[in-house]
């Protein structure tokens, strides 16, 4: 597993918990630390990891670890880097999991030669079913790449891609489940506008969806192929497909993607 001893998290909220959550039932043996500023986090925090340190010294957390998970809001970027920034050295690893926020961002707020990794984690992580990519920043190295692979496989897939894409990332994976809600939330509602029970149209629903994707995962068949399996000629599932291209579902779920995308490259320019 890991080849590191201390892990240390900036912020301790639910994509943070998720995390230490992978690590704690990977059993990867390192030791795990958290700086959360709110003393009421810090109880539950407490309550939930009793074997972990549970600080509320941001610079003391950063100071103690080897590989440091800024787990923040992007609107507390200044601040904590300007807080940390005296403890850190080029011999610790920084991943970052703000959304937003460029590598060359965190490089100029802390020591020259820093090793950044930035990661777009997405919320079925907390499941631990969630998709994240990660890049790299300037001086980072490929084992330093590696490690966070390894620390987001831990919550569901992790892959590599160029810092660049990160805005697609944040458009497609990153605000992708509200996509999935929503349309599950959609077929639901047709469910009980055509008669069947709230709880049952919703558990229908939810099946659908989740047993859709495992096909995908587990037959590696293309999309395509798996839905004309579906569409038998004259039936029902290619008259509801029909009405699906009327209503330019692709069209919509693409100006979805493309929307997110280009409002995370907006943020990206406000923080560079």
């Amino acid at each position: 597993m890991l080849n590191l001893k201390k892990i240390a998290f900036i912020g301790g909220g639910n994509m943070a918990e998720a995390i230490i959550c992978g690590l704690i039932r990977e059993d990867s043996g390192v030791e795990i630390c958290v700086a959360e500023i709110s003393a009421e986090r810090r109880d539950v925090l407490k309550g939930n990891f009793p074997q972990l340190r549970i600080l509320g010294d941001a610079a003391e957390a950063a100071k103690w670890c080897e590989v440091l998970i800024l787990a923040i809001k992007p609107q507390q970027a200044e601040a904590v880097l300007d807080l940390i920034e005296p403890v850190i050295t080029d011999d610790k690893l920084i991943i970052s999991i703000m959304a937003g926020i460029p590598t060359l961002k965190i490089e100029a707020n802390l020591v020259t030669g820093c090793r950044v990794i930035r990661a777009m984690p997405n919320t079925p992580a907390l499941i631990g079913a969630g998709a994240t990519a990660v890049c790299s920043g300037r001086k980072a190295t490929s084992d330093d790449l590696e490690c966070a692979l390894q620390i987001f496989a831990m919550v569901g897939i992790a892959v590599s891609v160029e810092e660049k894409l990160m805005d697609a990332v944040t458009g497609l994976s990153g605000s992708g489940p509200a996509y999935v809600f929503t349309f599950i939330e959609a077929m639901s509602d047709a469910g009980v506008k055509n008669g069947l029970p709230r709880d049952v149209a919703s558990k229908l629903a939810v099946q659908t969806v989740l047993g859709a994707a495992r096909m995908v995962v587990e037959t590696g068949e293309h999309p395509t192929l798996l839905k004309e399996k579906v569409s038998s000629p004259g039936g029902t599932t290619i008259a509801a497909l029909h009405a699906l291209e009327v209503g330019s579902f692709r069209g919509i779920v693409m100006n979805a993607v493309d929307s997110a995308c280009l409002k995370s490259k907006e943020l990206a320019g406000k923080q560079s």
